[in-house]
């Protein structure tokens, strides 16, 4: 259940102690959320008795797991993108594998902020064996050196790792002692790979840090005019529509300067695109900065982007602007929604992606005219860190859009995709994460990797994400000719199953060689 955020602690409370995620379930969203109890939860942190250990929710626990990610490469999505400053992995080589990917995400989204256009600076440490067995202290201390020396950075982020977890590497207080030296922030991130279940825990852990020691305590001045938009790396949608408002975009945390976090205290209001990425930041800076967080649906469909515009304004204090604003863009993009509808008659959609950025996902849909009759998010979060049952996006979707009859929770498991998508048959596939693409083509079914999270934003993330739909509908042929020139990789008792969570409730399938189920499922043959 939520409760008020420690920043006197070194590192970050994972998010399944501090919100009770998840990361496997299965049924409608209405039993998600009615299970999920998002208002006893929040009732805690309003000082009201709140439902304690009665609001475990129940999470099947599959006997191995297929693919994921780790904290430590949201860690690098996050602090690895801060324009000025320098990230240092302390860890084996191998932990530095998504600095290719991480690269070419952040040379992407300079190009469309229109920054200068560089390579990330991300230094990995290298761990060896002996320095699983002696430590590697000095090589830290050495590496921060190079850093400052290669880069003369505006804060240094460092890193921890499973490896330097299980050693028990002191890097606070090496950190404590090189900013000490430097007169730089130096920030140890606790984000060790098992630290939590899910990768989000990630997010959180780049926020503690910069809350701790970047932040500007006791600003001598506000930005009246300032709000703080928590996003990642994708287009810059925010500045048009708040400019409506006469009201400035701070963007944290990637691609923003350590001048822009440190200001993050002076801000009239803090927003996000997503709860499961701002929920953290935008409590704390409200508990312990006085900064207020937009409590409102995310601003996705008429419905939800209206009622975020309206609190924004209201704390603000601009009501006297939005009322004008949002009528014109009714007026200007409702007629290019219909004909939207129009095209997209009859379609259906499957969603899969992060949490709360699915809900708002399958607003715009339903908005458009599409059927959405599945989909899945990555975790759960049963609550977020406010409480406040405005920002409760499941249960809103159920209200305002209805509910959707099969919702799974799956952490990245390309296994289950198949059984979900041969549930409903889709016409197509929303992604954020590439890699559940290519088992979608093999069915038949295009997929559109929203690589710019900010493309369904607003009002012209109706329309934007209304063409993208239409473009990658155009090529539906290219997909039904790889599904009829390609074999999948599971045998055929898999293919043959209705339930994606048969292993979770019967890990002993798993052993085939005595198994009677999987022989008769195999008739003496795989596929």
């Amino acid at each position: 259940m939520p409760k008020k955020i420690n920043l006197d602690m070194a590192s970050v409370e994972p998010r399944e102690q501090r919100l009770g995620t998840i990361i496997a379930w299965d049924g409608s969203t209405e039993e998600l959320h009615e299970q999920s109890a998002y208002e006893l939860r929040g009732q805690k942190e309003k000082g009201k008795k709140g439902c304690g250990g009665n609001c475990r929710l129940c999470e099947l626990s599959g006997p191995f797991t297929q693919g994921s990610v780790c904290s430590e490469q949201m860690v690098e999505c996050q602090a690895g993108n801060v324009r000025d400053a320098v990230l240092i992995q302390h860890a084996p080589i191998g932990c530095g594998g998504g600095q290719v990917e991480y690269n070419a995400i952040y040379r992407n989204g300079l190009a469309m902020r229109g920054y200068k256009v560089e390579n990330i600076r991300i230094i990995n440490t290298n761990l060896k064996e002996s320095d699983m067995v002696f430590g590697a202290a000095d090589k830290l201390r050495q590496t921060i050196d190079d850093a400052w020396e290669r880069y003369k950075p505006e804060a240094i982020f460092v890193a921890s790792s499973c490896a330097t977890g299980i050693i028990g590497e002191d890097i606070e207080s090496i950190a404590d002692e090189k900013e000490a030296e430097l007169d730089i922030p130096v920030v140890p991130l606790a984000c060790e790979g098992f630290r939590s279940k899910h990768w989000s825990t990630g997010f959180d852990a780049t926020q503690h840090g910069i809350l701790r020691q970047i932040v500007r305590r006791n600003p001598q001045k506000k930005q009246e005019d300032l709000v703080n938009v928590i996003n990642l790396w994708g287009s810059d949608v925010f500045t048009p529509l708040l400019k409506n408002l006469n009201l400035r975009v701070n963007y944290v945390v990637d691609l923003a300067s350590v001048e822009e976090l440190a200001q993050m205290s002076e801000a009239a209001a803090t927003v996000g695109f997503c709860y499961t990425l701002s929920s953290y930041l935008a409590t704390a800076l409200e508990q312990h900065f006085g900064v207020p967080e937009v409590k409102a649906p995310m601003p996705y469909g008429f419905e939800g982007t209206d009622a975020w515009l309206r609190e924004l304004a209201r704390v603000t204090h601009r009501e006297h602007l939005v009322e004008d604003f949002i009528a014109k863009e009714h007026a200007r993009v409702k007629p290019k929604v219909e004909e939207l509808k129009k095209k997209l008659k009859g379609v259906k959609g499957f969603v899969a992606t992060g949490s709360a950025y699915a809900h708002g996902l399958i607003q715009v849909m339903r908005e458009l005219g599409i059927e959405v009759d599945g989909s899945l998010t990555f975790h759960h979060d049963p609550v977020y860190d406010s409480g406040d049952p405005k920002e409760d996006s499941l249960g809103y979707l159920n209200k305002h859009y209805g509910k959707v009859n099969n919702f799974h929770v799956s952490n990245r498991q390309q296994y289950q995709l198949y059984a979900f998508l041969q549930q409903v048959k889709p016409d197509f596939l929303l992604i954020r994460h590439n890699g559940l693409a290519p088992l979608a083509s093999r069915l038949g079914i295009p997929a559109a990797p929203l690589g710019d999270e900010h493309i369904a934003v607003g009002y012209d993330g109706m329309i934007n994400l209304g063409e993208t739909i239409l473009e990658i509908l155009a090529h539906k042929k290219f997909h039904d000719d790889i599904r009829k020139h390609v074999q999948l990789p599971y045998k055929q008792w898999w293919l043959e199953q209705k339930d994606a969570y048969i292993l979770a409730k019967h890990p002993e399938l798993i052993d085939e060689d005595d198994n009677d189920y999987v022989k008769a499922a195999e008739g003496g043959a795989h596929a």
